[in-house]
């Protein structure tokens, strides 16, 4: 019989916010985002909340296993930026000397133009596997974070709740049991033109040693003279999950989640 120590039990986190922002490998003028949170931004949001700072080896934080559910895809937003040196000067180039000074760019350049994609108003549900004692730390850690929390990026600042709870169930029956998340105006909108079903289906990703898809955004370390990351599989899949409408009726005929359309809320 396996000791206390050695339970297992998943984290359940709600991802939602006005603007959130998942990259995984953008850098220089163009940051881009991933549909769904990743790893490495979801266990940096756990470390944030734990007091961690960037050059703190991830210890406890390593080797927990993710799933994701959508809740609410969202919308992409673009965000323009010009960079312009304050002074009038031109630009430095991305290069350095050998004295590790940056030379200005040749011709000059006096204005950047770089992009940052966001998704806007997009709502998901995280479930994070591992020791039961560390997924009460991290529950306390979440509700009363050291740091500022973050979706992805500083700017993305997250709603309430976050923390929807632990259970010892596994991934993917804890994301399947988990209660729909959306937003008010989606369940609403969802309601006027499908009624109050029972349920709805919706996509969830979870890791998978003969996944189909390869992800490079396992954290390793987050110091910045030494980030690194890894992969890992994942699988996707559709699962009925419940509405969370009162008094709702069997999610059977016509207008049920099986039809394509009601999958888009339409």
């Amino acid at each position: 019989m396996a000791t206390e120590d050695a339970a297992q039990a998943v984290l359940l986190l709600r991802l939602a916010g006005p603007m959130q922002s998942w990259g995984d490998q953008s850098m220089f003028n163009r940051r881009d985002t991933r549909p769904q949170p990743t790893k490495s931004g979801v266990v940096g949001l756990l470390a944030a909340a734990s007091g961690h700072s960037r050059e703190t080896p991830l210890g406890d934080l390593l080797g927990l296993s993710m799933g994701v559910r959508v809740d609410q895809e969202g919308s992409l937003l673009r965000d323009y930026h010009t960079v312009s040196d304050y002074q009038g000067r031109p630009l430095p180039q991305a290069g350095v000397s050998a004295k590790g000074i940056q030379k200005p760019t040749s011709p000059p350049k006096y204005t950047h133009v770089t992009q940052r994609f966001y998704l806007q108003d997009a709502v998901f549900v995280a479930a994070l596997a591992g020791p039961a004692a560390i997924m009460e730390t991290l529950a306390e850690a979440v509700t009363h974070p050291a740091f500022p929390l973050a979706l992805g990026r500083r700017s993305c600042v997250p709603s309430q709740p976050i923390l929807l709870g632990i259970t010892t169930e596994p991934i993917l029956e804890a994301l399947t049991n988990q209660p729909w998340q959306a937003g008010t105006h989606l369940r609403t909108a969802f309601e006027k033109r499908h009624g109050r079903l029972a349920r709805i289906d919706r996509m969830v990703t979870v890791e998978a040693d003969d996944g189909d898809q390869i992800l490079h955004d396992e954290p390793l370390s987050f110091d910045p003279h030494d980030r690194r990351h890894t992969t890992r599989r994942v699988t996707h899949l559709w699962r009925s999950i419940p509405t969370g409408f009162p008094n709702p009726r069997p999610s059977e005929g016509p207008g049920s989640p099986q039809d394509p359309f009601a999958l888009l809320g339409w």
